[in-house]
C-alpha cells in the first residue's frame, strides 16, 4: 500500500478508528483488513459511508467535492476504496471492477465495523457505481438513508436494462442527484419508471456535487 502510504495515510487498526477525535480536516487512514479511507467532517446528524464509482476512486476531485458537500450538511464522511480500486492505483494501471456482489461484500464489512465504532445514525451512498452499491446494501440491510449522485438506472445505450429490481426493498428514504443528460438514466427515461414513493430525484439546474 505504498501509493496510500505516501498521501499521507496512517496504518489503524480496525478497533482505533472509533477512538479518533472528530475533525473538520480530512484525515486519512489505512485500516488492517480493510484499507484505505478518507474521513472529514463532524458527525452532528451522523455519518455516511460513501463510495466511488467504476472509473474513479475516492481521491478524485468530484468524490472530495462531493465528501466535501455532504461534511456541510453536518455528517461525518467516510470515503473508502474498493479493493480493485486500491490494485489500480498501486500498479497504475486500469482494470475493471468484479462483479457488483464481490464489492457490496467489502461495502457490508466496512459499515459493519463503522456501526460497531459509533451508535449515531449510519447513512450510505457514492457515485455512480458506488451509489447502485449502496442501495443494494440497503434492500438487505437497515440504515439510516441513500444518498447516491448520478445512479446508474442502466447501462449505456442499454435503456431497456434496468437496474432497479431491488429499489421496492429500500424501506428507508432514499436521495439520488442526477444530471438531467445522464447517459445511465436521463431525465425523460427516468419519467416513466415505476418507482417507490421512498425514492426522490433532484435534477440540479449545473451538474455538481
Amino acid at each position: 500500500m505504498s501509493y496510500y502510504a505516501n498521501l499521507g495515510f496512517g496504518v489503524t487498526p480496525p478497533g482505533a478508528l472509533g477512538e479518533r477525535p472528530a475533525s473538520p480536516a480530512v484525515q486519512r487512514f489505512l485500516v488492517e483488513g480493510g484499507g484505505p479511507v478518507s474521513v472529514s467532517g463532524i458527525p452532528e446528524l451522523g455519518r455516511i459511508l460513501l463510495a466511488h464509482g467504476a472509473g474513479a476512486g475516492h481521491l478524485s476531485e468530484f468524490m472530495r467535492q462531493f465528501a466535501a458537500m455532504l461534511a456541510s450538511e453536518r455528517l461525518q464522511v467516510w470515503a473508502i476504496a474498493f479493493p480493485y480500486m486500491q490494485q489500480m492505483s498501486e500498479e497504475a494501471k486500469r482494470r475493471p471492477p468484479p462483479p457488483v456482489k464481490k464489492t457490496l461484500e467489502h461495502f457490508a464489512a466496512w459499515y459493519d465495523l463503522l456501526a460497531s465504532c459509533s451508535g449515531s445514525p449510519l447513512w450510505v451512498g457514492g457515485k455512480s457505481m458506488g451509489g447502485r452499491v449502496a442501495s443494494l446494501f440497503a434492500s438487505q440491510h437497515r440504515c439510516a438513508g441513500v444518498i447516491a449522485a448520478g445512479y446508474p438506472f442502466h447501462p449505456p445505450k442499454k435503456p431497456d436494462s434496468l437496474r432497479t429490481d431491488h429499489f421496492p426493498d429500500i424501506s428507508m428514504p432514499m436521495l439520488i442527484r442526477q444530471g438531467e443528460r445522464d447517459p445511465f438514466g436521463s431525465r425523460d427515461e427516468v419519467a416513466h419508471y415505476a418507482l417507490p414513493d421512498s425514492l426522490h430525484i433532484h435534477w440540479p439546474n449545473r451538474w455538481r456535487p
